[in-house]
């Protein structure tokens, strides 16, 4: 599934259960003769997992690793980096009291409807366990972002607003504000209450260069806001001023500029998908867990009206466990936006980044190439359902003349596309 992949010119698959075996991911395209950072993604991992406070979830992974490839005598080869980490407490018999019952809030109905299988234990997936993944990805990538400062904290927790910004906050609910005690007592009242909240995480990045991001599908806000979607709980996101820019006008909203540079910012220092020089900023809501000891209403496997409480170790707020791995899914964000304004800016000769980049255009030829075939089989069934012939000798004709404008345009050689192009069709009707 090509769900489980992300990026474009930096590329990682992510696999694994939170109740499986292990979790696990493969980088391609890492630089090689770089010295693998241990020590760096012990401590990120460290500020992943759960047991940082009392309303955190009680599972004690130990998150240790194993590399099975990619990198020999501590040292990164250029070939896929693939690591696990082994599932060491996970407890699946806390579901098999709910083995049959859809949690409210979760993703076990909308999983169910699709793959039509029901793994009850855990998440599977959608667990907050399959952050690790990332977590870990990002960590690996931090030679492209340089100087590239990224921050994250809560504004808010529940009900619970920050007055002030203490930046960066030195707590482990990543609160900014100095009434830490008036947020621990509220979580507190919440958990007696067997109940969860959710919360607003703010980001702010600095020394961001001016030009990252492309235009229309690929601009760099789209691109950060469906890294942070991707991650269970994050329902909304808004970067700059966001909504509140419905209420202003054109003058108010528009960062005017004078010969020293911009003197605003509500656009969040992204103009157009491209980045402008200037600080990046966006919010996102995040949801309450959904995993509550409160008696909910639920339907079964079968659709029958049930009742479920769900018992277990559960997150009372899930917003300090969730910004690692937004931070995680930033700097892949940014580590693919620098990986192809490399190529584009063409500022260094390198021999071993030309040939990185090679590499993957020859890697998306052949993916569309297989993407091709199978609609050529599609079409070959399509053709026989309908008893017409596999040929279609004036279509191809057009086609052919088509794509010779287009060499020219394009200043490629036309007998060469011609060639190409009579290879790709053979191979097409072999597949009909």
């Amino acid at each position: 599934m090509k769900s489980n992949s992300w990026g474009k010119f930096f590329g990682i698959t992510t696999f694994g259960e939170s109740h499986g075996k292990a979790m696990g991911v493969v980088l391609e395209d890492i630089k090689p003769g770089l010295v693998f950072p241990h020590q760096q993604l012990q401590s990120a991992l460290a500020r992943r997992k759960p047991g940082q406070n009392k309303f955190t979830s009680a599972r004690q992974e130990t998150d240790d690793y194993q590399i099975l490839s990619g990198v020999f005598d501590g040292i990164t080869t250029g070939m896929p980096i693939c690591i696990i980490f082994p599932n060491r407490d996970a407890r699946s018999q806390d579901y098999e009291d709910i083995k049959n019952l859809f949690r409210p809030g979760h993703a076990d109905f909308s999983y169910f409807k699709k793959f039509k299988i029901f793994d009850y234990r855990g998440g599977g997936r959608a667990s907050g366990r399959e952050t690790i993944c990332r977590v870990a990805a990002a960590e690996i990538v931090d030679y492209l972002l340089q100087n590239i400062k990224i921050q994250m904290y809560a504004v808010q927790i529940g009900k619970m607003k920050a007055a002030k910004k203490c930046i960066p906050p030195s707590n482990t609910l990543w609160w900014p504000d100095n009434n830490i005690t008036a947020v621990e007592n509220y979580l507190q009242q919440v958990q007696e209450k067997k109940n969860s909240v959710g919360g607003i995480v703010e980001a702010v990045i600095d020394n961001i260069p001016p030009g990252w991001g492309d235009p229309v599908f690929r601009k760099l806000d789209a691109a950060l806001a469906e890294a942070i979607l991707s991650l269970g709980a994050v329902k909304g996101i808004e970067f700059g001023d966001g909504f509140a820019l419905a209420a202003q006008t054109g003058s108010q909203a528009n960062d005017q500029m004078n010969e020293k540079g911009f003197l605003s910012n509500h656009c969040g220092g992204i103009l157009g998908g491209i980045s402008t020089g200037e600080q990046i900023k966006f919010r996102f809501v995040v949801k309450p867990t959904p995993s509550i000891a409160r008696r909910q209403q639920t339907i079964t496997k079968s659709g029958k009206s049930a009742s479920i409480s769900i018992s277990g170790r559960h997150d009372v707020c899930v917003v300090p466990r969730l910004i690692p791995a937004a931070i995680a899914m930033v700097k892949l964000v940014l580590a693919d936006a620098a990986s192809y304004q490399k190529l584009v800016e063409n500022k260094t000769q390198n021999l071993t980044d030309l040939r990185e980049s090679i590499d993957k255009i020859d890697e998306d030829i052949l993916i569309a190439l297989t993407r091709r075939n199978h609609i050529s089989q599609a079409i070959g069934k399509l053709k026989k359902q309908k008893e017409m012939s596999v040929k279609d000798i004036q279509r191809e004709e057009k086609l052919l003349q088509n794509l010779q404008i287009k060499a020219k345009e394009w200043q490629l050689n036309s007998a060469a596309v011609e060639k190409i192009w009579k290879i790709i069709l053979a191979e097409s009707r072999k597949q009909q």
